[in-house]
């Protein structure tokens, strides 16, 4: 194995990659950074243009002593909306297996991380729960807690553990099977996962005999 596993944990709850290719020889999956946030701060910034521009070629004229000297902050927010804005557009994620061999990217606007490892070193492919945070404290509140979210993680022969994806337990349950038959391992599901799955279909069977 080549590359630190930790780089590719993510502090957000979920990712959700999308399968770009998929064929006898390929498997090829993609996350891309928020896209919303990233267009907002783009369009904020855009329309800021028409703001910023006058006030940069005024001060360009008259220096920091005229009227426009005080609006100097609309051109440091317009900066600061595009630099957010290509951050997060240069955020990416890609798997591949190919060739008895997987390689995860991670990629932003300002550092690059690969790990790639051979089948053979790969022991499991498991189906669990991650506990993440749902926001920051902030003051010592309770922003900060933790919960339960279904991830895709590989397992390796040393000991290691590498984050595949996190989201819904349904999508993930047929990603881990796909790349289970590649690996030509089984999936393995966390009983946490199959006892609410349990539970669920329970309630509702006792919901549909109430209702009768």
């Amino acid at each position: 194995m080549q590359g630190n596993p930790a780089s590719f944990d993510a502090i957000g709850n979920r990712l959700g990659f999308s399968i770009a290719e998929n064929n006898s020889q390929r498997l090829r999956l993609i996350w891309r950074g928020p896209r919303f946030p990233a267009y907002l701060c783009l369009s904020i910034a855009i329309l800021l243009l028409f703001i910023s521009v006058p006030i940069i070629g005024a001060i360009r004229l008259r220096g920091f002593v005229g009227p426009a000297a005080s609006l100097w902050y609309f051109p440091v927010m317009n900066m600061i909306l595009f630099g957010i804005a290509c951050y997060l557009l240069t955020l990416k994620r890609t798997i591949l297996f190919d060739r008895q061999k997987i390689v995860l990217t991670n990629q932003s606007l300002f550092n690059r991380s690969l790990l790639s490892a051979s089948y053979s070193e790969i022991e499991r492919i498991n189906l669990g729960v991650d506990q993440v945070y749902n926001g920051f404290a902030v003051a010592g509140s309770s922003a900060a807690q933790q919960f339960p979210v279904p991830s895709l993680r590989l397992f390796l022969v040393n000991g290691d553990s590498v984050l595949l994806d996190r989201g819904g337990r349904a999508r993930l349950r047929e990603l881990g099977m796909q790349i289970g038959e590649r690996l030509e391992k089984p999936l393995q599901i966390d009983a946490r996962l199959e006892f609410e799955k349990t539970g669920a279909v329970k309630s509702h069977e006792e919901a549909e005999r109430a209702r009768i």
